[in-house]
């Protein structure tokens, strides 16, 4: 059973069965959990306590057999992932539960990551109309009193905690910085190292990895080739620099040639392609992941989901490591975020954020020469995997026939790589790994 405890005086008072197991989602509960079937009410303190877990208060039943069982006030707690939307999605769904039982709520929710999820916190209490009388602060560990008293009316709750409300951004990006501190910490690494290219995912990266870990703990190289502008290595030692981070920088150029020396007879009288721009990928994914095993540092990849999506990316090179901070961000809201990010300290050198992005895997490289322009392709997906919309439906809504065609064609034909990428902080409603399972092969059309 997945189960609550209320102990008190060194004795455990009661043990109460979840009732509603999930099995949507990134949730599995149905395949390792006994479904509960009674109310739990105890008598603690004079009050008639109502304990319930999680997902009991996603739905109607187990709140009102509490009532019916004599419950004067219910409890809550609850391992509830975040994601965009969902601190305001649980407030009003528990406010549906005061509605229907006319009791007041108590909702303890867990802080902190675990793998690709991250548990945001913010706790509160609703009285009986529904209305928010102590809330707590996300992503941060803390408790607030609250004081019941009984009368023949009911029980009336009373506190002075209530936690300022914070921007969408603000959620998100301190959601990826406790996934990022947490992995590390509860998988006891002490540090990480990241390939530091001079665009916007690696600068992002970075400034998570910083803020949840510290300057001393984190390590960035930047690994330039025949293709890398000079640009680019400016931008990426200054925002090193910035951040007061150790930086080195170990060209690629040898390792490269080494390797189009060694293929060569195998290469005669082939032309140059994606081949050799995957084999400068792979270059960077093998001397990334010496330094992490040497030095006992996780590696961070870099990959966003929109490239992910796409397959925009090289298995074994760009996508080697251990953990991938914005696996679940559109290429859009890595943007978005660096704004947000730059907006508490200007970290980010501006050129990163103003020029156009390029794998400067090739002379003159830019992202769109592969793929559309973000904004359209962010949407897309978002329809696509997130909202579950239709080819026919996405195309109804103005987009061009053939550039949804491709891109879900893109999307489809990928799977095999996001299935080998590692994992990531889930911050939407759909993120690919536990959430989106898509078989690698499929003759579908």
């Amino acid at each position: 059973y997945n189960a609550a405890a209320l102990i008190a005086d060194n004795t455990t008072q009661t043990v109460y069965f979840k009732h509603a197991l999930p099995n949507y989602a990134v949730f599995d509960e149905k395949r390792y959990f006994t479904t509960g079937s009674d109310a739990c009410v105890v008598d603690f303190k004079g009050f008639k306590l109502g304990i319930t877990i999680c997902e009991d208060l996603w739905v109607t039943e187990p709140a009102l057999m509490a009532k019916d069982a004599g419950a004067e006030l219910i409890l809550n707690i609850s391992a509830s992932p975040f994601n965009i939307g969902k601190v305001q999605a649980r407030l009003e769904t528990f406010r549906s539960r005061v509605t229907e039982t006319n009791l007041p709520i108590m909702a303890v929710n867990l802080v902190g990551g675990q793998d690709e999820l991250v548990f945001d916190g913010s706790s509160f209490v609703l009285d009986s109309d529904g209305q928010v009388i102590a809330s707590l602060a996300a992503f941060e560990e803390s408790m607030a009193l609250v004081t019941a008293n009984k009368s023949e009316s009911g029980i009336t709750l009373a506190s002075n905690d209530i936690a300022p409300s914070t921007e969408p951004l603000a959620d998100i990006y301190m959601a990826l910085v406790t996934g990022v501190r947490d992995y590390i910490h509860k998988n006891g690494f002490q540090g990480v190292v990241i390939g530091l290219s001079g665009g916007v995912d690696s600068a992002l990266t970075l400034a998570i990895a910083h803020d949840a870990l510290g300057s001393e703990h984190v390590e960035v190289v930047m690994l330039p080739s025949r293709y890398t502008r000079d640009i680019s290595q400016e931008d990426a030692a200054q925002m090193a620099e910035n951040l007061n981070v150790k930086y080195a920088v170990i060209s690629i150029e040898k390792v490269f040639q080494s390797f189009t020396e060694t293929l060569a007879p195998e290469f005669e009288g082939l032309p140059e392609d994606v081949t050799e721009e995957n084999i400068q990928a792979r270059c960077r994914g093998i001397i990334l992941m010496a330094i992490s095993n040497k030095k006992g540092k996780m590696l961070l990849t870099t990959g966003n989901k929109s490239e992910m999506a796409m397959g925009y990316s090289t298995l074994y090179g760009d996508m080697a490591g251990g953990f991938n901070p914005l696996k679940d961000l559109s290429k859009t809201l890595v943007y978005e975020l660096c704004d947000y990010r730059n907006s508490l300290n200007p970290d980010i050198p501006q050129r990163i954020l103003d020029r156009e992005p390029s794998a400067e895997l090739r002379a003159d490289q830019t992202d769109q020469d592969s793929l559309p322009p973000y904004s359209v392709l962010d949407a897309i997906l978002e329809l696509y995997v997130e909202q579950d919309a239709s080819v026919d439906t996405i195309i109804a809504k103005g987009f061009e026939p053939e550039v949804v065609k491709r891109i879900v064609r893109l999307l489809d034909i990928n799977e095999h790589k996001r299935r080998q990428a590692p994992p990531g902080v889930r911050i939407t409603a759909r993120a690919f790994g536990k959430d989106r399972r898509y078989p690698i092969t499929s003759g579908y059309r």
